[in-house]
């Protein structure tokens, strides 16, 4: 079965800097896979806050995850600067699907490349709600082609 290729700076459209840390190394020098996870939820929060005001400590609504997913390409290690790299691959009426990608500083292709599932929820009954509006027009900002088709 043939690799695919991982994707490409130009597949995305928000980018953020992520410090590497220390911690991050596992024994054999390079960032654990289980880091990966870490970054995407941090990729995708500081879009949703930034862009979205999505607001986590206060907010009537809050994003859970239901769903993750990681294709490695490359090693990284501390102390590289990375950056991650968000877009919107399918979005439902409660739900959203981000493509996250993981770059070494500068690169064009990326070491890492995830799916990450938030079902937007309200915080006090945990039951799935409309992605509110703001939230919904920041998503949109960052959409593929296909993300709205066939809208849940």
């Amino acid at each position: 079965m043939a690799r695919a290729q991982a994707p490409a700076r130009k597949d995305y459209s928000w980018f953020t800097a992520i410090t590497t840390r220390w911690s991050d190394n596992d024994i054999y020098g390079h960032v654990n896979n289980v880091i990966y996870y870490s970054y995407f939820d941090s990729v995708a929060n500081r879009y949703l806050i930034d862009k979205g005001g999505l607001d986590i400590h206060h907010g009537e609504t809050v994003g859970l995850v239901v769903n993750s997913g990681c294709d490695y390409y490359s090693p990284v290690a501390y102390p590289e600067p990375l950056e991650g790299a968000l877009r919107v691959d399918r979005l439902g009426n409660s739900s959203v699907q981000y493509g996250i990608g993981i770059f070494r500083e500068g690169d064009d292709q990326a070491c890492a490349n995830g799916t990450f599932t938030h079902v937007f929820v309200d915080r006090g009954s945990s039951k799935p709600v409309p992605i509110p509006p703001r939230l919904r027009e920041a998503l949109l900002a960052i959409a593929t082609v296909s993300a709205t088709a066939g809208d849940s």
